[in-house]
């Protein structure tokens, strides 16, 4: 079964940045190569039972088992110590990647109110991109009922792409939708 988003990206967007940015091969054509997904829990340091129901709202929104990721230093201010967990993040490659993407980008994205497209600032220099995300009920997995703290969420969209500009185009035509 072959996603609709990759269908599209083989037989439309890459002629299309073919023939935008004058490449001489297919392969020169950037790509998606994984998203990132990271949920910082720094309530997990007094509670630790938030950090498993993150990790479990994250398995729902991704389909795939996140990790638990630990602090690197201590901070005394944050009653924090080296070791402890503080978040989870989960990484998407191929077909899952291509599903989240398209879920992201056709049916989330729409539910955040007041939305007027993501910014177009947000990209690295090197054709990568970050969508910062304030709660995560706007995926349709997640059941209102159930949530009892709202989470925000960063995702990192890594791309072959060797400008800002050129993976720009790229997210543009996967239907990423920028502001005007």
């Amino acid at each position: 079964m072959v996603n609709r988003l990759k269908e599209k990206y083989d037989k439309e967007i890459v002629p299309a940045l073919i023939e935008k940015f004058n490449y001489t091969s297919i392969m020169q054509a950037p790509k998606v190569e994984k998203i990132v997904i990271n949920m910082g829990v720094g309530d997990a340091v007094s509670n630790a039972k938030n950090l498993d129901e993150a990790v479990e709202e994250l398995t729902l929104i991704s389909g795939q088992k996140p990790v638990i990721t630990k602090a690197k230093k201590s901070i005394a201010g944050f009653r924090l110590r080296e070791g402890m967990p503080i978040g989870t993040k989960v990484t998407l490659r191929g077909q899952r990647m291509y599903d989240f993407l398209d879920k992201l980008v056709s049916v989330s994205l729409p539910r955040v109110r007041d939305f007027h497209g993501v910014s177009k600032r947000a990209f690295d220099g090197r054709g990568n991109y970050t969508l910062g995300i304030r709660e995560q009920l706007i995926f349709p997995e997640i059941d209102f009922d159930d949530v009892n703290k709202v989470r925000g969420m960063d995702i990192v969209i890594v791309t072959t792409a060797n400008s800002d500009e050129e993976s720009k185009e790229l997210l543009t035509q996967l239907g990423m939708p920028f502001a005007k």
